[in-house]
């Protein structure tokens, strides 16, 4: 049943069934047309703003919940729904679990038309909040005010906030009370910063006029609980920085290493921008099963620690390597599967678009001892090619861990090219994994998969597949 209300249409009474990419909720009308849902989860009676109204299928947003989800939880945080994170927080994890297996098997059924493989069930998170270990935020002198806030006539203050940016909102900034991402002191650390920034009249970024001081806080932290901050400034202020620098230091001892750097840029990126250390060395150093890691302000490292561990472990298992293999390593990133995999072959050859990726993999491999190890760096569609195939030795494994975009049809066809006796899939992205495995199902078997959850309160899930050569 559906409604025209103020010329937008409204369905009314739709029953949510499954969950779909991107997290929505998936329902239909009594004509059997799929409704796309934000704002609501499976198992909830709804009724739906339209947005876009297609010839096969509707997308809008729960405007009212009629009937609640058997599977709804209260969520923990009171900034749900508004700041835009962990957009699953209202269903039980038991659920989100069954819901990201779901998914994958689909994607690998539907999209790739792959049959009779094996689905191992999804590897869940041991903590389902506070697994991040990296986070950043913003400053902001002009913070999101809510509906109420705005139709009031109170005077509500300081506008300044420090926090996340609202989703379609670049310019405002989400004031953040808590967060249920990173463990503390993640939380104490930036109400610390937001109160003495405003006790001291430091000036908040103003991102439409370009000015302030105060740009984003960034923490990071390792296994061990030690603790990176990094502070983006717009301009110098020596003595206002070294006194805010000076402030927190004191107030938090597990603070190792303080760095900052100054941002007059249009963006936030910091990886063209100089680090300057305050405190510290600069760096952490994180430890995974023996091989340890280096990770400074501008590396890359799996987010979920704990879950990251999982998912290499699962990538050696499957790999099942006996020593005297020669291993492929592509999108190799800082090296971390090459080198867990290292140890148990003959040679890892790893590849990797980013020259700072490649020099952290061959400095972390030193670091290791590990001499069996060779990295390369370049655009992987152009690198790995016809030359590189003949000037190295032939693959038995092959690992790929590509982008969220997957594999170029260039890439595809090189695998083929090199046909390695196995192939390791790791994927963050399971459509265009399909779409991939699509493209190499005449030659390879796909054996099993598994789901792996890295990233708990969110639709997000990784997924690694298994390939034999036929």
């Amino acid at each position: 049943m559906s409604r025209k209300n103020k010329k937008n249409l409204v369905l009314e009474n739709i029953k949510l069934l499954t969950a779909g990419a991107k997290g929505v909720a998936i329902g239909k009308t009594e004509e059997g047309k799929a409704v796309m849902v934000t704002g609501a989860i499976p198992g909830d009676i709804v009724n739906v703003k339209v947005k876009k109204a297609k010839s096969k299928y509707y997308e809008g947003e729960a405007i009212e919940v009629l009937e609640k989800s058997p599977y709804r939880v209260d969520p923990k945080c009171i900034h749900f729904g508004v700041c835009g994170g962990c957009k699953w927080q209202n269903m039980s994890y038991e659920k989100q679990l069954d819901f990201k297996q779901e998914e994958v098997y689909n994607n690998i059924k539907r999209i790739g038309g792959i049959e009779n493989f094996e689905t191992v069930p999804i590897l869940g998170s041991e903590e389902q909040y506070f697994y991040r270990n990296k986070m950043e935020f913003s400053f902001s002198n002009t913070r999101w005010l809510t509906q109420y806030e705005i139709s009031s006539e109170e005077n509500f203050g300081n506008k300044d906030a420090l926090g996340f940016h609202i989703p379609g909102m670049w310019s405002k900034i989400l004031d953040l009370k808590e967060c249920f991402l990173q463990e503390d002191p993640s939380n104490q650390i930036r109400l610390a910063v937001k109160k003495y920034a405003v006790d001291n009249g430091l000036d908040f970024f103003d991102v439409r006029n370009h000015e302030g001081f105060l740009r984003t806080l960034m923490m990071r932290q390792n296994s061990k609980g030690e603790w990176m901050v990094l502070f983006q400034l717009y301009r110098e202020e020596k003595e206002n920085r070294e006194k805010l620098f000076e402030f927190l230091l004191e107030k938090f001892p597990q603070i190792k290493t303080l760095v900052y750097a100054i941002n007059p840029k249009p963006n936030d990126s910091i990886y063209d921008l100089d680090i300057n250390v305050y405190f510290g060395e600069g760096y952490l150093m994180e430890e995974m099963d023996g091989l340890k890691f280096k990770i400074g302000p501008k590396s890359f490292f799996q987010t979920n620690y704990k879950q990251a561990l999982e998912l290499y472990r699962k990538t050696l298992e499957f790999a099942d390597l006996k020593g005297d293999e020669v291993v492929y390593d592509l999108y190799t990133g800082t090296g971390t599967i090459a080198q867990y995999v290292a140890r148990n072959a003959k040679q890892v050859i790893g590849i990797e678009s980013v020259q700072e990726a490649i020099d952290a993999a061959i400095e972390h491999a030193e670091l290791n001892g590990l001499t069996n190890t060779t990295f390369y760096c370049g655009d992987m569609k152009d690198i790995f090619n016809d030359e590189f195939l003949a000037n190295h030795p032939k693959a038995d494994v092959l690992i790929t861990d590509p982008p969220r975009d997957g594999m170029h049809q260039k890439v595809v066809e090189q695998i083929l090219k090199l046909s390695p006796e196995k192939v390791v899939y790791v994927s963050c992205n399971s459509a265009t994994q399909a779409r991939d495995l699509a493209l190499m199902k005449e030659h390879y078997d796909v054996i099993k998969i598994l789901p792996v959850d890295m990233f708990p309160q969110t639709h997000h899930v990784e997924n690694i597949a298994l390939l034999i050569k036929k």
